[in-house]
């Protein structure tokens, strides 16, 4: 095996270990879906992406065609919440009669989320009954002043966008949407597997280099005992 060999799988390695680093994590919801509607416990999980700045603002803008007519929310250590009502022209059917009353956005201040650290923010919402998803555009803003908007429409059947907005489908189903405090478990086990996942094959690269280097190290070595015998015999 020689020097360019080496290289070749090296590159290899590399690109392994490429695909198996986990990508940068988006704002999600969680449930991910829920019944048409249903009572649900929404929970945003906004994870902190930079290394050099603080979360310090997250606003969910509730959706605009087929809008919520009332929120409570969770509070959060550290975080005032700030509720934004709009008026809307086609009332809302409630289980206290019809409102021309809608969610605009919910906004969290006053905290912050540190590098590498992610906070969840939970609602209380009665879902409507005549969609089929619901999308919520989340602005974070950092300490540095950088907005992120995640915003951008998930094509059914395209790639991901680099800035998604969450999206809540909702089901056909009866039962009551799952807690966001369960979802949040089954997300935290998801994400424990993920990890364990990429470690086990970065112990492959691992050891998979070990592989390529003793390789070189036993050809190169073979190599010299070739040409010391040949200068021996050369030499008699």
């Amino acid at each position: 095996m020689n020097i360019r060999r080496l290289g070749a799988a090296l590159l290899t390695i590399a690109a392994v270990v490429a695909v198996a680093s986990p990508a940068w994590a988006h704002v999600t919801i969680e449930p991910s879906q829920a019944p048409k509607g249903s009572d649900a416990v929404l929970a945003f999980t906004v994870p902190n992406e930079m290394d050099n700045a603080d979360t310090t603002e997250v606003q969910i803008a509730f959706p605009t065609d087929h809008p919520i007519a009332d929120v409570a929310v969770e509070p959060v250590a550290g975080w005032t919440d700030t509720v934004q009502m709009t008026k809307v022209q086609t009332p809302i059917k409630t289980d206290s009669g019809s409102t021309t009353d809608a969610v605009q956005s919910v906004t969290w201040t006053g905290g912050a989320i540190k590098p590498g650290q992610f906070q969840q923010f939970r609602v209380s919402v009665g879902l409507p009954d005549d969609a089929d998803s619901l999308e919520f555009k989340a602005l974070q803003t950092y300490s540095n002043g950088q907005v992120v908007r995640w915003i951008e429409d998930t094509r059914k059947g395209g790639p991901e966008p680099e800035n998604p907005a969450p999206v809540l489908t909702l089901t056909n189903g009866t039962e009551n949407a799952q807690p966001a405090s369960a979802s949040t478990s089954s997300t935290s086990s998801s994400s424990n597997d993920s990890t364990a996942r990429t470690l086990g094959i970065i112990g492959i690269v691992v050891g998979a280099i070990g592989v390529v280097v003793a390789g070189l190290a036993m050809a190169t070595s073979r190599r010299r005992a070739s040409q010391a015998a040949a200068n021996g015999g050369s030499g008699r």
